[in-house]
């Protein structure tokens, strides 16, 4: 496996690993849904970093791999409250569906 390679897969998990630990730590009431969300969400997030190496392709790994966990907590944020904004909230509120 390429260097890359690796890369993209350790900010997926890292992505993955915020989204679950940041459910893990809300009141809401956990769901496939939910968990399924968050973690696509939260990695999807994550690997945007990796536009990082276009400006610096020789950036350290630790500070890619922080970058990333920083836009997979921020972005997580703000991608919520866009939807909000724009009227998805069912999606979020406590017991969705009632």
């Amino acid at each position: 496996m390429q260097e890359y390679e690796k890369g993209f897969i350790a900010l997926a998990v890292m992505g993955a690993m915020i989204a679950l630990g940041k459910l893990l730590n809300s009141d809401e009431p956990i769901t496939l849904r939910l968990v399924t969300g968050r973690v696509i969400v939260g990695s999807g997030l994550s690997l945007i970093a990796g536009v990082a190496l276009y400006f610096v392709p020789d950036i350290h790994p630790l500070a890619l791999a922080g970058f990333g966990s920083a836009l997979g907590i921020l972005g997580q944020n703000v991608v919520e409250a866009w939807l909000r904004k724009r009227g998805f909230t069912g999606i979020f509120d406590k017991g969705a569906g009632k």
